[in-house]
């Protein structure tokens, strides 16, 4: 073993001795939408002009229709199971690999969440299985794209129409990313959207919903649903609703942040992009190795990039791995999730609400290990790395550097 190749955890040097790329996410034009928000003596989005002018330059720039702000992501695909009309006992198919943001919505409308297994290469939603839940409760696909990366859209869409399943995009982490050259988030009934502060733009919180079928009236109910299912539509107001629905409004503060961040969004997306390609073509070859597959006519914007260890082809633990690799300077993360979210404690317990099993008991729900295998899988044997628009092309390299020589040493 020469002196370079000994990991840093036993004594080597380590490969990334410098700090990786920064740079400032806000500036003086988010101060300058901010102060203008101030100025307008009303923060209420319905009165101001900001939140307006953001959802206006999103439509303009994913080619929709309408599009609705909301306070968070999680309350973007709630509001987006409201307007498409899921309610009690409904079954919602979506991934078991996600954060909760994507299942609250579907508990709160007193759905049940049924769950799809992945592809073990994409990690996204499998069609096929997809298709093997639908029972007659199912009432809609929630679909997510993982990490930036897009689910296959074509087959999910037939799926749907052919059940007659109303489709909702979960974009949270998938920033313009592309299915086949359009921009996921466009192609199901109802895309959505986060702005925290830990996706690719941030207006500290918040969301969109983009309304895509087009028809006005389903406009107007995804707008209401997002304010009490109060109608403030132009300068009518109708606050007599007919049914339940959350606040869940974003205020012109976001909006006004939300208007200078997405003069950001095509620079740092394309930058996460060629970042993102170059590490799996830094790591392609390395047979002990699975890389985050992306098919060839898609884009991904990678919100944190993936990979997987063979089995059989490493003499180490993932704990050893991601242990090596931190000490070689690159942080990492072990899965993307502790378990698959059906194994979790809410799931298991089946307790969406304190000392109920409501809505679970409406059908008998049951999730047990091993309903959906190669997620189980996936997340028992990946490691996250992450990516960020400020890094630099040497830290990508060290990255890759630092990846395989822990590979190669611990190889059988």
């Amino acid at each position: 073993m020469t002196h370079s190749s000994r990991l840093a955890i036993h004594g080597g040097e380590k490969v990334k001795t410098t700090p990786f790329g920064t740079g400032k996410r806000f500036g003086s034009e988010e101060a300058k939408e901010l102060l203008e928000a101030l100025e307008q003596n009303t923060l209420f989005y319905h009165f101001g002009a900001k939140v307006k002018q953001f959802l206006t330059d999103f439509n303009e720039m994913y080619e929709v229709p309408y599009s609705v702000a909301t306070s968070s992501g999680t309350a973007a695909i709630h509001v987006a199971l409201g307007a498409a009309g899921i309610t009690v006992g409904d079954e919602v198919i979506t991934s078991p690999i996600t954060d909760y943001g994507s299942i609250i919505g579907i508990l709160y409308q007193n759905a049940i969440p049924v769950f799809a297994d992945v592809d073990p290469h994409s990690y996204n939603m499998d069609p096929a299985s997809i298709e093997a839940h639908i029972t007659p409760r199912t009432k809609a696909i929630l679909v997510v794209h993982l990490a930036g990366n897009a689910c296959d859209m074509d087959p999910i869409i037939e799926i749907a129409k052919k059940y007659n399943l109303k489709v909702i995009e979960d974009c949270a982490q998938a920033y313009l990313t592309k299915y086949k050259g359009q921009l996921v988030g466009t192609f199901g009934d109802y895309g959505c959207f986060s702005t925290n502060d830990f996706k690719h733009i941030s207006t500290g919180d918040g969301g969109i919903v983009t309304v895509n079928s087009g028809d006005k009236e389903d406009y107007y109910r995804t707008h209401a649903f997002a304010d009490k299912n109060y109608k403030r539509i132009g300068t009518s107001l109708d606050r007599t609703p007919s049914s339940l629905a959350p606040n869940y409004r974003m205020t012109e503060l976001q909006g006004a942040v939300g208007i200078a961040q997405l003069k950001r969004l095509e620079w740092l997306c394309g930058r996460r992009t060629e970042l993102g390609s170059a590490l799996t073509e830094g790591l392609k070859d390395l047979p002990q190795l699975s890389t985050m597959e992306v098919a060839p006519d898609n884009c991904c914007t990678y919100w944190f990039y993936m990979f997987r260890l063979v089995d059989g082809k490493l003499n180490c633990t993932r704990d050893e791995f991601g242990a090596a690799l931190d000490a070689e300077g690159i942080k990492n993360r072990l899965g993307y999730i502790p378990s698959v979210i059906y194994m979790q404690p809410m799931f298991q317990n089946k307790q969406a609400y304190l000392d109920s099993q409501f809505p679970f008991d409406l059908t008998g729900a049951d999730y047990k290990q091993g309903d959906c295998p190669v997620a189980e899988e996936v997340l028992r044997t990946a490691i996250q790395v992450p990516i960020n628009e400020f890094y630099t092309d040497q830290d990508i390299r060290e990255t890759i550097e630092a990846i395989r020589k822990v590979t190669l040493f611990y190889s059988k």
